[in-house]
């Protein structure tokens, strides 16, 4: 049997979508394991820092989070006298910059750093964790 080209291309085309689909929804740079570690160790008293831009903040933050951005992470702490044995969670919009704040933490000598990934993800892995009763 004989596939017309309509038939061909949808045989090509859906899996192709449903394959770009799934690649969309976890494209994040951390994953929900990483992401109920950060909030265990918030659960246990991490610090936590948003490293998003102030503006971005005033969207939706997590009440108990400081606000440094990324690019002033070693600064900022070191200017709140933060000890670095201190476990710190960091956070930012997709887990890029949370990822460049951790690696800048680490290098400056801060051993315990999780980056807890994007903000909307952390709080849907939050949610999923703590329901609200």
């Amino acid at each position: 049997v004989s596939l017309s080209l309509k038939e061909r291309t949808m045989k090509f085309i859906f899996p192709l979508i449903f394959a770009l689909t799934l690649a969309a929804c976890d494209s994040g740079l951390t994953n929900k394991k990483d992401q109920i570690t950060a909030l265990n160790a918030i659960d246990n008293g991490a610090l936590l820092v948003d490293v998003r831009t102030a503006m971005e903040v005033s969207t939706g933050s997590f009440d108990n989070a400081i606000n440094i951005p990324h690019e002033r992470i070693v600064a900022g702490l070191e200017k709140l006298g933060v000890d670095k044995t201190q476990t710190i969670v960091v956070y930012c919009r997709s887990g890029n910059r949370s990822e460049q704040a951790k690696t800048a933490l680490e290098a400056a000598g801060y051993p315990t750093v999780i980056n807890g990934g994007g903000y909307s993800d952390l709080r849907a892995v939050e949610s999923a964790m703590h329901p609200k009763q």
